[in-house]
């Protein structure tokens, strides 16, 4: 837990939304850096950026059907394009088509939901002219790279950063979340030649500005100095973490729009990736990037929609839920809430569950889909789990006996309420 913002931990799940000038060309928003385009050539797309189905009001819908409590939208993304009315560049929304500040009527909208409100903001800027060429740069290739860098200044460039973060967090009330991406200097995973770190962005005086504005804000750990929680990326860890942990994950593998891209997950995968991540301490970020006119893409509805679906029957082995000190049976996850323990079964077995030294612990168990009854029977020393199966099982073991015929979710749960004391 974040002693600061325990709502964070209590949420558990979240909307991530990737949204810039990259919607256009629909291809990753690394399209400049794959594409290896100039900032003046690829700004050219601002010229068309007229999202005239643009409603965040939508967007909160449906994050909040589908039993999300926060939402982080891309501010800035390493294009270095602006969403909001910037007073330090041109290059944002309010000069485009579309002509007014996005960010505002974002965040007016994810609060009359009731949601959290988070602002994802780059670290990198392909498009200032103070940011340094290196590694990651769209013109990293470029055979005068090197001489692309004279007269550039970085401490120019962190002005300009600095400055715009203030103007985020002292322009729309009390924002809850900050997502800073990305850091890349000598003790990256990746390194690249002229990678960036802390020093580059001047991290201490940033987070130090931070918290001076907005106090009760929880950020990330991407500054390359601790955050409030580590955000593992497009992978679930394979056991539980000492720290507070949030896994940022795509529907597709692909942050920004992607119109050909179709290697979505399902629904029931989903699923099973977030109560995983409860079971191990952890948050879940989904993302979607809306299309360029500023809309959900089918897809990304449907998707939303179904795991709304089962978190209307399911919420409370999400919310406000964690690990359990027990250890599962194969093929499942404990969550746990209080007094009640969360079974969330990603296999369907045949009939019956066996529950290890569970036996004195469970007083009820149920299913939560429809709170039906889940029959008992704990075996004993000498004596068979049930007369019904050959075989026995250890003492202490508690075996359930379920239907035959799953419930109709994508994850089925059983509840099991402990026994006091």
């Amino acid at each position: 837990m974040i002693e600061h913002a325990p709502w964070f931990t209590e949420a558990r799940f979240g909307m991530f939304v990737h949204w810039g000038l990259y919607a256009l060309p629909a291809r990753h928003e690394w399209v400049m850096q794959r594409e290896r385009r100039t900032p003046d050539e690829y700004e050219r797309y601002a010229r068309w950026f007229d999202p005239d189905l643009y409603d965040p009001r939508e967007w909160a819908a449906a994050a909040r059907g589908a039993g999300m409590k926060y939402v982080v939208l891309t501010t800035k993304h390493h294009e270095g394009f602006c969403l909001w009315d910037s007073k330090l560049t041109d290059y944002s929304a309010t000069h485009t088509p579309a002509g007014r500040d996005l960010i505002a009527e974002y965040v007016d909208a994810v609060r009359a939901e009731g949601l959290k409100v988070g602002f994802y903001h780059s670290l990198i800027d392909w498009h200032h002219p103070d940011f340094l060429v290196d590694g990651r740069h769209p013109q990293r290739d470029d055979p005068a790279a090197e001489a692309l860098n004279e007269g550039r200044d970085m401490a120019r460039y962190r002005a300009y950063l600095h400055g715009q973060v203030r103007e985020l967090l002292t322009h729309y009330g009390t924002i809850d979340y900050l997502f800073f991406d990305f850091s890349y200097g000598p003790n990256h995973p990746e390194p690249v030649w002229g990678g960036k770190g802390k020093d580059d962005w001047g991290s201490d005086e940033l987070l130090a500005m931070v918290r001076e504005l907005q106090p009760g804000i929880v950020v990330n750990d991407r500054l390359d100095i601790p955050g409030d929680f580590i955000t593992p990326e497009q992978y679930q860890p394979s056991s539980a973490l000492p720290v507070v942990w949030e896994a940022c994950q795509t529907l597709n593998g692909s942050w920004g729009y992607d119109r050909d891209n179709d290697d979505y997950k399902s629904v029931p995968m989903l699923v099973r990736m977030l109560v995983d991540g409860v079971s191990k301490g952890g948050n879940m970020l989904l993302n979607v990037g809306p299309t360029g006119r500023g809309s959900l893409d089918p897809h990304a509805v449907e998707t939303l929609a179904g795991i709304g679906e089962w978190m209307t029957l399911h919420a409370r082995s999400v919310h406000g839920a964690g690990p359990a000190p027990f250890t599962p049976p194969p093929d499942a996850r404990y969550t746990l809430r209080g007094n009640r323990l969360y079974l969330h079964l990603l296999a369907w077995p045949f009939r019956h569950v066996h529950l290890p030294e569970m036996s004195d612990k469970i007083e009820y168990a149920q299913l939560l889909s429809d709170a039906s009854e889940i029959t008992m029977t704990a075996a004993v020393a000498g004596q068979h789990a049930l007369n019904t199966t050959p075989g026995s099982q250890p003492p202490g073991t508690l075996t359930l006996t379920l239907p035959v015929r799953p419930p109709r979710v994508a994850v089925p749960v059983v509840e099991l309420f402990l026994k006091e004391g």
